[in-house]
């Protein structure tokens, strides 16, 4: 039927009005219809969200272009949410746009499997409350400061602090300020830390509606240099002049300098003494100088064990928590992050981490470490050997892209390991890029642009899915913490032969407290005590033989 007889038979100017007038009719009521049970699905789904142990709605991933997927991390792992508050570690509250990585580092990464405990949720809320109320310039602390000008306290005061001061890398920067918040939880003091320049703009403020950061007309700054083992106003100074006996000194002083450095002296150690914490209570500022992550010797002291019991029932995940709580990029250090990130590993199956931490490059020669690395990563299975027989890879379905990223501050091992999978396809037809962020030659100390460096490539590192460190390394360390990883540790041969082992497995991811007191010589007793026969989860570090870490007791 044409157009001409369909109007003469009347369809054209009656029926097909009525039939386009139903059909509209019949689309909006179906559309509307559909529209309500997407709104119930999508309640149901906060609904669950809500209620996933946390109290906390879990977000819609954000990628690393800032737009909305619901089906992939930038990792490539795939989920529907991702819970950007980890658990409840992280405080609402804060200006997003401030600190762009707080909520967004979490889609770059696996999801822990690690939760804090609810207590620690609880502590953590109630120290940011005490922070806010006594942090900088608050009338509590201006209150405090007027104690510093008098030699002995007179009364009690509402807000004690401890003051932390920078020592050595930024890894054992990092992991000697995650030891002194955990102490400043134990004891109800507030942190205060000394960035200075060569730390400036690299991380986010971690408390909401305050400031962590030392003032810069803080009246006892130029005390600082002087912080060294027998400084006429540490801790241990003052146990010498009183011949051990702290119970002698009648009035606590206004302040005490407690230095915690792998130098410190037997004086200096007496810190750890429990008999002794409840003096250094008393003392309104403690002005503390580490590099060290001292935190495993906290679970030795009997008066912290009930308390840290109840907030880390997982003992190897302390530093883990305390890491991801405290330490966020700043927005600056997080475009080196991220740009890095999807150039180079966004695409990749599999993303490996290589740390290498050569301490001393005359008895550790190129070499020799480059044979150790690769028979680490042939011993380990990490990476696919090359093919010496044929030129090209075989075709294959099953091809993997492995995106290895080496942290050095030489570039001989990159350059080593990028030729040789450039040179030989891989036996399995897998795909090998290597990368290298940056080779500095050399630390810099008190260098702000290679602190951010520094910093930008540990987080690349923590968002690996295997991780090989250098031993000692405190840089791998925090890695590790950041990415809740086990990693194989490389232990850096010092002569010309690498080692039958080069590197075994981690058996937990806490970083090592490499100078512990002895034990014996803290509790006055003769005997030398393995820490393992006082509690089961502080054990010798698998790298540094007279260094104690924390580990799973049921995993030992």
């Amino acid at each position: 039927m044409d157009i001409f007889q369909m109007e003469r038979s009347g369809y054209g100017s009656k029926r097909f009005p009525k039939l386009v007038v139903s059909f509209l009719i019949a689309f909006c009521l179906l559309y509307m219809a559909s529209m309500v049970y997407r709104s119930s699905t999508f309640v149901l789904i906060g609904e669950f969200a809500k209620d996933n142990g946390t109290g906390e709605v879990a977000e819609n991933v954000t990628t690393p272009s800032g737009t909305e997927s619901e089906d992939k991390h930038p990792s490539g792992t795939e989920s529907m949410v991702v819970d950007k508050l980890l658990g409840g570690l992280l405080a609402t509250g804060f200006d997003e746009e401030s600190c762009i990585s707080r909520y967004q580092a979490t889609s770059y990464r696996k999801t822990s499997p690690h939760k804090p405990s609810a207590y620690l949720v609880s502590k953590l809320r109630k120290y940011e409350d005490l922070h806010k109320r006594c942090g900088p310039n608050t009338e509590s602390y201006k209150r405090a400061l007027k104690k510093l000008s008098s030699s002995h306290i007179n009364g009690t005061t509402d807000c004690n602090y401890i003051v932390w001061t920078p020592s050595n890398g930024l890894g054992n920067r990092i992991i000697s300020m995650a030891s002194s918040f955990l102490y400043a939880v134990l004891t109800n003091r507030v942190l205060l830390v000394d960035h200075g320049t060569d730390m400036a703009g690299i991380f986010c403020e971690p408390f909401p509606n305050t400031s962590w950061l030392l003032p810069m007309d803080f009246p006892l700054t130029n005390q600082f240099y002087s912080l060294q083992p027998g400084n006429a106003h540490s801790y241990g100074h003052l146990l010498k002049i009183n011949n051990m006996n702290i119970s002698t000194v009648s009035q606590p002083p206004s302040f005490l300098h407690i230095y915690l450095a792998y130098n410190y002296d037997k004086h200096d150690k007496l810190f750890f003494q429990d008999q002794n914490q409840g003096f250094l209570q008393k003392v309104p500022w403690l002005i503390l100088k580490s590099d060290q992550y001292f935190v495993p010797y906290l679970f030795l002291i009997p008066s912290f064990q009930q308390e840290l019991g109840k907030l880390f029932p997982d003992k190897e995940t302390v530093f883990h928590h305390l890491v991801r709580y405290l330490f966020h990029p700043s927005n600056q250090a997080w475009g080196l992050i991220t740009r890095f990130y999807r150039a180079y590993l966004a695409s990749a199956d599999q993303k490996i981490g290589l740390q290498v931490r050569v301490f001393d490059r005359k008895a550790s020669p190129v070499n020799v470490v480059l044979e150790q690395i690769l028979g680490c990563i042939k011993k380990e299975k990490l990476l696919p050997q090359v093919d010496e027989q044929k030129p090209i890879a075989s075709p294959s379905k099953n091809q993997t892209l492995r995106a290895i990223t080496i942290a050095s501050l030489y570039p001989e091992y990159y350059e080593r390991i990028k030729s040789m999978y450039w040179m030989k396809p891989a036996v399995n037809g897998d795909v090998i890029g290597v990368y290298q962020p940056s080779h500095e030659e050399v630390q810099h100390f008190g260098n702000n642009v290679h602190n951010m460096k520094a910093w930008a490539e540990i987080s690349i590192l923590s968002l690996s899915d295997v991780l090989v460190t250098s031993s000692w390394s405190t840089f791998g360390y925090v890695a590790q913490g950041l990415g809740g990883l086990k990693p194989w540790i490389l232990y850096v041969p010092a002569g010309n032969h690498p080692t039958d082992q080069p590197c075994p497995r981690g058996m937990s991811m806490e970083p090592c407290f490499h100078f512990p007191p002895d034990y014996h010589r803290i509790s006055n007793t003769r005997q030398r005590l393995d820490t393992g026969s006082l509690v089961p989860h502080v054990r010798q570090c698998e790298d540094a033989s007279k260094g104690i870490k924390l580990f799973n007791a049921k995993q030992l």
